[in-house]
Formats: C-alpha cells, sequence, structure tokens
C-alpha cells in the first residue's frame, strides 16, 4: 500500500493551536522522498563524512584521517544542502542530514525530498528514539555493518502532520537545539578558563616560581623541587578477584576517572571478606592512577573524594600521601594540568597491546615543584571552586538533552498512538 496507513495519528503531546487540528497521517518513504545517484558533480565541491554526531560534516571541519584518491572521488555521489543521507549505522544513529553541498562515498544512498515538506522536522524525526527503533523493528535482518537499502526505506510509514504543525515542531526542537549548543559554548569556555588558570598556577619542572601567584604568596619563598614519592607513604594495586552488577562494595575502574573527579556511574561490585577489603579499601584523599591502557588513556588521575568504602580495579594504582607536606587535592589538580599529564604519558612503556606505568617508575621518575602548604590549599580550593562550576554547568547541558530526548519521544506519534 504505498500511500500508507491513514489512520489518525495523534502525539502524546500537541501544542495548543493544533489540539483540535486532524490527526496526523502516515506515508511510505518513497512517497516523501526519491533517491538521487548524481555522480557528475562539480570536482571542486568538499568531500563530507557522514557521522552521528554531526550528519553530513565536509571531512576537514572534524577529525577524520581517511584519504581518498583523485579516481575514487570521481564516482563519489553528490550531496546538495536539505538531503539526507542512510549510513550503515542508520539502525544505531537515524539517518543523517546534511547542511553542505558536497559529495560523498557511493556507498551511501541519499535521498531528497519529492514536496515542500519540512527538512529540519524530518531531520528530528529521522534521529528520534522511536524512528531507529521503527527501523530496527521492522526491517528484518539488520545488524551491524549492514545497509539499509532504499527499497528497505520505502516500506517505512513516516507519521506526517500539516506544513504549521512541522514547521512549529522544528522551531521548537531548534530553538532548543541552540540552547544546548550555547550552553555547550559556556561548558567549553570554563574548561579552556581552567586550563589556562592551570598554566599559570602551577610551576612545571626546571622553574621555581609560577606566572600567577595570589597576592598573600607573592613575597613568598620559591617552590622547591620534589619526587612524587617524596610523598608517598602507600602505594597499592586494586584487586585483579571478579566482580558483578551487585555485592557489598563498588569497584572503580578507568571508565569511572572523568577529569580528576569520579563518577559513580555504571559501577560494579565485590563480595570481600573484611580482611581483603581493608587491604584495598580507599582512603579519602588516595590518588588514584590509571597504569595500564592505551597511550591517550593511560596516566588519567583522580582523587578518592568520599566517604563511601570503595576499592578499585587492578588496573589501577593508589597512593597515599603524606598531608603535612602535600595536599592531596593540591596534588590531584596539579597531576592533571597538562604539563604534567604530559609527563606522565612520558613514563609509560610500550606493550603489545598497550602502554603500562610501572608505580616505582611513576614515584621516582616523575619530578614535581611544588610551595609550601598554605600555597597548596588556596590553589587547590580556586580550582576546585571552578570544578564545581564546571561540573553545574555540564549537569545543566545534560539536563538540557534529555529534556531535549524527552520531548523527541512525545512530539513524534508512533503506530501505538493511532486515536481510536
Amino acid at each position: 500500500m504505498k500511500t500508507g496507513d491513514r489512520s489518525a495519528l495523534v502525539p502524546k503531546l500537541r501544542f495548543p493551536e493544533f489540539r483540535n487540528a486532524p490527526g496526523w497521517t502516515t506515508l511510505n518513504g518513497d512517497t516523501l522522498f526519491k533517491p538521487i545517484n548524481n555522480r557528475g558533480a562539480a570536482p571542486a565541491l568538499p568531500v563530507l563524512a557522514i557521522t552521528q554526531e554531526h550528519g553530513a560534516i565536509p571531512r576537514d571541519q572534524i577529525d577524520y584521517h581517511v584519504s581518498v584518491t583523485a579516481e575514487s572521488v570521481a564516482g563519489y555521489k553528490e550531496v546538495c544542502e536539505g538531503d539526507f543521507i542512510i549510513s550503515l549505522r542508520s539502525f544505531q544513529g537515524g539517518i543523517e542530514y546534511s547542511r553542505y553541498h558536497g559529495i560523498c562515498s557511493p556507498a551511501y544512498v541519499i535521498l531528497r525530498k519529492k514536496g515542500d515538506e519540512n527538512d529540519h522536522f524530518f531531520r528530528y524525526l529521522f534521529k528520534s528514539e522511536r524512528f531507529i527503533q521503527q527501523l530496527t523493528r521492522n526491517i528484518e535482518g539488520i545488524r551491524d555493518g549492514k545497509m539499509i537499502s532504499y527499497a528497505q526505506f520505502s516500506e517505512q510509514l513516516l507519521p506526517v502532520p500539516g506544513p504549521p504543525e512541522q514547521q512549529k515542531i522544528a522551531d521548537c526542537l531548534g530553538s532548543l537545539d541552540d540552547l544546548i549548543a550555547a550552553e555547550g559554548r559556556k561548558l567549553e569556555a570554563l574548561q579552556q578558563h581552567k586550563q589556562g588558570l592551570m598554566q599559570q598556577l602551577f610551576v612545571p619542572p626546571g622553574e621555581t616560581v609560577p606566572r600567577l601567584r595570589f597576592p598573600e604568596f607573592r613575597d613568598a619563598r620559591e617552590w622547591t623541587p620534589h619526587k612524587f614519592g617524596d610523598f608517598v607513604v602507600r602505594s597499592f594495586y586494586g584487586t585483579s578477584a571478579p566482580t558483578a552488577e551487585t555485592g557489598k562494595y563498588p569497584v572503580l575502574r578507568m571508565g569511572n576517572m572523568v577529569g580528576g573527579r569520579l563518577d559513580f556511574s555504571n559501577l560494579v561490585y565485590i563480595d570481600l571478606n573484611p580482611q581483603d577489603f581493608e587491604f584495598f579499601r580507599l582512603r579519602r584523599g588516595d590518588i588514584m592512577l590509571n597504569r595500564t591502557n592505551s597511550r591517550d588513556l593511560v596516566g588519567k588521575v583522580s582523587i578518592f573524594d568520599h566517604d563511601s568504602e570503595c576499592i578499585t580495579a587492578s588496573y589501577i594504582v593508589s597512593f597515599r600521601l603524606d598531608e603535612n607536606q602535600i595536599d592531596p587535592w593540591f596534588c590531584n589538580l596539579m597531576l592533571n594540568a597538562p604539563m604534567y599529564q604530559w609527563r606522565i604519558k612520558l613514563l609509560a612503556t610500550p606493550s603489545i597491546s598497550q602502554a603500562n606505568i610501572n608505580p616505582t617508575t611513576f614515584k621516582t621518575g616523575l619530578d614535581i615543584v611544588i610551595p609550601k602548604p598554605a600555597e597548596q590549599r588556596q590553589i587547590a580550593a580556586c580550582l576546585s571552586s571552578l570544578d564545581d562550576m564546571l561540573a553545574a554547568q555540564s549537569q545543566k547541558t545534560e539536563r538540557l538533552k534529555a529534556h531535549k530526548q524527552g520531548l523527541l519521544q512525545q512530539l513524534f506519534p508512533s503506530s501505538e498512538d493511532v486515536s481510536r
């Protein structure tokens, strides 16, 4: 039935001016979209990468390193602004939209609207969770690496309201996207501000005076060089025992170490007898080092800043510090500064599949420069306050994204919403 099931659909959430309007109709994909296979585009057009995060975007605008030859580009398909692209992973992340005129690999299916429906209404519809679920439910055999064909897309029933309601939904979600982007820019600005402060507040090895000093310490003594191990009173690995989704004690892993702090989501748990637990148990102020991983992830450092009873996985080594000489929160912030993260990674020795940092090498090979404890605490207080602002801004941005996902669920109807 090429015109689709025209039983009226009503979304759970509808703008006031449309609450008494007729229900939405459903139309087959090929009623609304046609495939485009133009391989004779102008040679100067940019090559587009098809991504779930950015849609279709010129490769030089993102970190994309796949090279192409002049011969292969000659067979690429033209993509116009407003076109949609079915990618290999559309059954996971929806159908992508292009804001650019360019070319893309012939492996992709290019869709172009037949009528004057709103581009951005379909941009949101094709990225909604309901549409993605519909793709995976209605198309048999979809699995990782299998492309959705135009014929399969043609059989999809797409819910369509009248043009004014399409525009209203697109405007609403577009405004929310603008707000999310603005809050994201605030978060990025705070992150850059923190990075700049860290560059000025900490002293790299070989120097003894920071570029920026609080007024009460401007006439204080120069900072003094040390080995990190000068302040370690105990170092210990985490447990290599099997973990599960339930148990008495949470086990922190590399994924829980985020920006020098800890994220307590996606925890695993373990049951241990009291004696073994006390050996592995973290204390408030312990410094955690991710000692084994890829070159990019090895060397991550976080501080245990909680009163809960936790231990770590075996690839994390923890250091308990002499707090009379070095403030653990200052130390954690310093080790997360770019100038120190770079040096920490240099301590890693490569293996076949990953890099490793020997805890003894970390203690004896990492040079640090520190001021007196009072100045340490002042720096830690300043940067920790900024971390609190970053956490609050990040949470605000995530709440807006969750709100958008909730709206997408309610603004677009599904087959279960057919009015009776």
